[in-house]
């Protein structure tokens, strides 16, 4: 019994030491593992459909161990703040409108990936991605989800309305944004700047007269406009194929070139037709027969797919089926095509990407219990910012007899 409790002891004691030396093992192992990585590797490329284009992108993709894991993160985390989004719906704690971007996460990482922060950015309301994509803490946008004046514009925007610098939303009116965008690749022509405006629609909104009258714009006055059409093939709860007599989108603006592409490829794949597509096409050794000047718009088409309903309201599978989403996030699905290939190309252990997973579940639970806990704006603020850089001005609230004054 004696030899017994002696043995217990001296496991007891000698147990931190040896927890210890297992621990540095680990160390040692990694540190070995990770010096062995690939620094990068070069993928191919599907073909794309052209449009008024001689020449399209190249068949080749390289990327960096340091592109992946950052892609990787990247889109790790909008799906986690989608997921996270969706569970306070549910709760009641996010109200209104909710459009969710999961499943589509190559598309605003990839296009981020390929242009500077000083170039501009304008979607439809399904902008949560781009708007993390464009630098917006995750904290920020469920804030402004759950109505929080810590929220990106003071919990007053909700899902639909974010913005931040060189970001314009988030928008509403399907379709409107377009407009908007050429208007700010106009302003980028005006002023001189060596900058591009990327304009982003749906598949939905791809049959707004005001879409075509924007086209014809931007191709006189040749602006700086990438035009993007995010088909998810399905606008609301109507297939593109029952919506539209033709559904190529990307040959919709008649003399501006265009090309197809699928963001069921990986992220970097993205990355690379964008700088293809990239306003100083001339640098680039691309070709565009039609217009006699080396800078115009284009037009993009990238087919994704959603993995939510249209929004909130919807559930999702009344016109599609529980099979065709599983079938797509089996097959396609962005962030597991990019893990496979990191791994598959020594990019990236499994147990490395295990530990962002981990961090970004982490920095997910810590935004949302800000976002829960953050209070909301004051009555008093209803009224400002409503324009800037204006003289004050009073504004009728909620109720008809107390007025507020606006502050820009």
């Amino acid at each position: 019994m004696r030899k017994m409790l002696l043995a217990a002891l001296s496991r007891v004691l000698q147990g931190p030491a040896a927890a210890a030396g297992r621990t540095a093992s680990r160390v040692v192992v990694a540190s070995r593992n990770y010096a062995d990585f690939a620094n990068e590797a070069t993928f191919e490329i599907k073909t794309c459909d052209l449009h008024r284009l001689e020449e399209g992108p190249p068949t080749t993709a390289l990327m960096t161990r340091e592109e992946g894991l950052h892609y990787y993160k990247t889109m790790q985390t909008i799906r986690r703040m989608e997921l996270k989004s969706d569970q306070l719906y549910k709760q009641k704690i996010i109200r209104g409108f909710c459009h969710l971007y999961d499943g589509q996460e190559a598309c605003c990482v990839g296009l981020e990936a390929a242009i500077k922060p000083t170039d501009h950015v304008i979607t439809a309301y399904r902008a949560h991605g781009f708007t993390y994509a464009r630098g917006v803490p995750v904290r920020e946008i469920l804030a402004e989800l759950t109505g929080r004046k810590g929220g990106c514009v003071k919990g007053k925007g909700g899902s639909m309305h974010m913005y931040t610098k060189n970001f314009y939303g988030g928008n509403g009116i399907v379709g409107a944004q377009v407009p908007l965008g050429a208007g700010i690749a106009l302003a980028c022509k005006y002023f001189g700047k060596n900058e591009v405006c990327l304009t982003l629609y749906g598949d939905g909104a791809a049959n707004q007269g005001q879409i075509f009258e924007t086209y014809n714009m931007a191709a006189l006055w040749k602006l700086p406009c990438i035009f993007i059409c995010e088909n998810n093939r399905y606008g609301m709860g109507t297939s593109v194929e029952r919506a539209a007599a033709s559904t190529d989108y990307y040959k919709r603006g008649d003399f501006i070139p265009g090309l197809r592409v699928s963001t069921r490829w990986p992220v970097y794949c993205l990355k690379r037709l964008l700088v293809f597509t990239g306003w100083d096409r001339v640098k680039l050794q691309t070709l565009c027969v039609i217009f006699p000047l080396p800078k115009g718009p284009i037009l993009m088409e990238l087919q994704t797919y959603r993995y939510h309903g249209h929004s909130m309201s919807d559930p999702g599978i009344s016109y599609r089926t529980r099979e065709e989403i599983q079938e797509v996030r089996s097959k396609s699905d962005p962030i597991t095509l990019l893990k496979d290939r990191m791994v598959n190309n020594n990019l990236a252990s499994i147990e490395e990407l295990k530990e962002i997973d981990v961090a970004v579940r982490k920095e997910i639970e810590e935004a949302a219990q800000f976002a829960t806990t953050d209070p909301e704006p004051p009555l008093e603020e209803l009224g400002n910012h409503i324009y800037y850089n204006e003289p004050p001005f009073e504004v009728r609230g909620p109720n008809q007899w107390i007025r507020y004054k606006s502050v820009s």
